[in-house]
């Protein structure tokens, strides 16, 4: 995947497959190296702030830690 793909999946995912991304990768995962992970952490923020702090966690339970 290209960095170009790698930020439209980014800015077309939902707040859910971001979170589950972040929390579940593998460490060295290109999605959060160098200039594309700058990005994703910047769009992780932006759609937390969008979906509220309830949703957030609804959304982080919902995750869990065991996947």
């Amino acid at each position: 995947m290209t960095e170009t793909e790698m930020k439209q999946w980014i800015d077309s995912a939902p707040y859910y497959a971001l979170l589950a991304k972040w929390r579940f990768s593998a460490v060295g995962d290109p999605f959060f190296r160098d200039d594309v992970g700058r990005y994703y952490s910047e769009k992780m923020a932006e759609k937390r702030k969008e979906v509220g702090n309830a949703a957030h966690v609804a959304t982080s339970k919902a995750l869990g830690w065991g996947e």
